[in-house]
Formats: C-alpha cells, sequence, structure tokens
C-alpha cells in the first residue's frame, strides 16, 4: 500500500478512475471524497471519475464500442504524470485493458485493482492490488474498502492537518 501512496502522492497531478466494475457507484465515492472532502476541509485533489458522464459514455459507446469507453477519455484527458487507477474484479474486461494501454502510451502511472489472478492487467499496471478472494461481491468489498483507505492516506500525505508533518 505505501508503494500506491508513494505513486498517488508523488504525481500532485490528476487522478482518472476507470471502473469496470458491478459495485462502481460505491466505488466512485471514494473518488468524489478526493476532490471534495473525506475526513477533514482541505484543497482538492484533482481527480475524476470516467464512469460518470453519462452523454461521453454512451457517444463514445455508439460511435466506438464499449471497449472504446475509457480509452477515449484517457486520449482527451490523460497527460504525462497523471495516475490512472484501473479497476476490474476479473483483470480481463477489455474496456480497462485498453484503458491501461493508452494510459501507459501517454505517460501515465497505471494502478491497478482487481482479483486474485489479476487477469491479464495485473502484469500491465505499474502497481496492481489483488483482492485475495475468488468470489465477484467479496472482491468488491476489498476495493471499496481500498479505495478509501487509498483516499485516505492520499488526503494525510498531501494535506497534512497543521502540526503534523507529511
Amino acid at each position: 500500500m505505501d508503494a500506491i501512496m508513494d505513486y498517488l502522492v508523488r504525481s500532485r497531478d490528476a487522478l482518472q478512475a476507470a471502473i469496470d466494475d458491478r459495485a462502481f457507484c460505491r466505488t466512485i465515492g471514494a473518488i468524489a471524497e478526493l476532490v471534495g472532502r473525506l475526513n477533514y476541509d482541505r484543497a482538492p485533489v484533482a481527480a475524476i471519475a470516467l464512469t460518470t458522464d453519462s452523454s461521453v459514455l454512451t457517444a463514445v459507446a455508439n460511435d466506438y464500442g464499449y471497449e472504446n469507453v475509457f480509452e477515449r477519455q484517457i486520449r482527451g484527458l490523460g497527460r504525462p504524470g497523471d495516475v490512472l487507477i484501473a479497476i476490474s474484479t476479473s483483470g480481463r474486461s477489455p474496456n480497462i485493458l485498453r484503458a491501461i494501454a493508452t494510459a501507459r502510451q501517454q505517460g501515465l502511472t497505471v494502478v491497478g485493482l482487481t482479483g486474485r489472478s489479476g487477469g491479464e492487467m495485473a502484469p500491465l499496471c505499474d502497481l496492481c492490488l489483488q483482492a485475495p478472494a475468488e468470489a465477484t461481491q467479496l472482491i468488491q468489498q476489498i476495493h471499496i474498502t481500498a479505495a478509501h483507505i487509498i483516499c485516505g492516506i492520499v488526503e494525510e500525505r498531501l494535506f497534512p492537518r497543521s502540526g503534523e508533518s507529511g
């Protein structure tokens, strides 16, 4: 977990999240807490969930296919130094694999969250958290918990409360 934090905190650029997971609504809440707040008031973090703009998702899926919904957004929004958090329970989701490939081509750091096997995505990530489970619902619960832990640590390290060092 420290390695993930180092990537996220060192970057201080934009954080983008591509999530192909039935639990994405709960997971993107953690991304929203980076922009807003998790535990205390502080400056916002530049973060975006690539799953929340229904117009973009629909237009890209209709014109280019669902496997390209994240890839197109990363091509338009991603900059070297940004971090992509890619979440796939199986590690085999075509849209996530394309997102990772595009992120790597554009100089983004890729942090993955997946299940025990890691699927095809684990070796493509700079860092990959592989939930030690096979059951989809358990993997998703671990991802939700991990996302909140990551957000809390990023908040503490980027914006230490007065009197704390970070």
